[in-house]
């Protein structure tokens, strides 16, 4: 049984410091701010890093009405190996840009923190393309196959094909969490892919060594119940539509995500092991150096989930930002209780510096 260690929440500054790949302010212990980047400061009442994570899910942040979920049109994506991806697509009647937005582990089109960033961005006159991954917004029955945070190929050929709906407009990525991991993964393969009029990638609070992140789950109850209770439902709906395939019976009589990952993998999946199946959708230290498109690398030190050191440890090349703030949790950021988030105000400000 894999056991879980002692993990700090609060970064450790010598392991901080021996992380990183550029050098840090002296004062905060952290990389400055790259030129032009303004700093995020919560309200003292909202600094908390479990504040700010709690917030970018809270489905009150939806209510009222919303253009861009009018406007939207569920897409089937036909994509790697005659794979299906949901998505839905919200044209934008000026479609000065197109922005295509990942969602985190159980996560969907409809995540609180999904909707709102692309309220944000189609009201400024762009267009949205919101992806599913498999087995995620109420997807199930679209594949007999179970979703892994490793089915990269299938995700690129979706975002592929969903760059071709912006008619020529700039396209822009956005990933949260596992999307930001997807996204920098993206970003890794454009050293030999090319996805048409991309300008800029966005990864906020992105998984960069799941090995590493994965227990953080598990040591906080609050993360631990959300992932056990939406993955829990997952399953049984995967197992409803292909009884025949699965049968999660001893799977799902574990307490702990972890437990659950380790007793799926060796009967539904190619890897052997949790670390062999973690350390497959890793992104490695000079992973995105020749990246030729901009990226901006958005994290937070208080992060819960993510273990700041990992995104410190990257070789980054000229064109890409590595914007590490204090305070923000885990998709947090926020500046008022109802938005916008701080990441909602650079994403506007970077794609006006590119004219959208």
């Amino acid at each position: 049984m894999f056991q879980i260690s002692p993990i700090m929440r609060e970064p450790d500054p010598k392991i901080i410091n021996a992380a990183a790949a550029i050098p840090l302010d002296a004062k905060t212990g952290l990389p400055p701010l790259p030129a032009g980047v303004a700093p995020f400061k919560p309200p003292f009442l909202m600094r908390h890093h479990m504040v700010q994570t709690i917030l970018a899910s809270l489905k009150f942040r939806k209510r009222g009405r919303n253009p861009m979920v009018d406007a939207g049109e569920d897409m089937i994506l036909t994509c790697d190996d005659g794979v299906r991806l949901k998505g839905n697509y919200s044209r934008h009647p000026d479609n000065k840009a197109l922005v295509i937005l990942l969602h985190g582990w159980e996560g969907s089109q409809d995540s609180t923190y999904v909707v709102t960033a692309g309220r944000r961005v189609y009201e400024r006159g762009a267009s949205v393309f919101r992806l599913n991954y498999r087995d995620h917004g109420d997807s199930h029955d679209l594949n007999e196959g179970l979703f892994y945070s490793t089915l990269f190929n299938e995700v690129f050929d979706a975002v592929k094909q969903a760059a071709k709906l912006s008619e020529g407009a700039p396209v822009y990525i956005v990933g949260f969490s596992l999307g930001g991991n997807f996204a920098l993964r993206i970003a890794r393969s454009l050293r030999d892919l090319t996805i048409h009029n991309l300008k800029h990638i966005f990864a906020i609070s992105p998984v960069v060594d799941p090995w590493g992140a994965a227990p953080l789950v598990d040591l906080n109850p609050m993360y631990q119940r959300y992932f056990l209770k939406k993955w829990t439902r997952s399953l049984r709906k995967k197992q409803a539509l292909y009884p025949h395939l699965y049968d999660f019976k001893d799977l799902l009589a574990q307490k702990t995500v972890l437990g659950m990952t380790e007793r799926l993998l060796p009967t539904y999946s190619e890897f052997p092991d949790m670390k062999s199946y973690f350390d497959s959708y890793r992104v490695d230290k000079r992973d995105l150096e020749n990246c030729p498109v901009p990226i901006s690398l958005i994290t937070a030190a208080d992060d819960g989930m993510i273990p700041v050191e990992n995104l410190l440890g990257l070789k980054l090349n000229h064109k890409a930002r590595r914007i590490i703030h204090a305070h923000g949790g885990h998709n947090g950021f926020f500046q008022s209780l109802m938005g916008p988030t701080w990441y909602d105000d650079y994403i506007e400000l970077v794609m006006k510096q590119n004219a959208l």
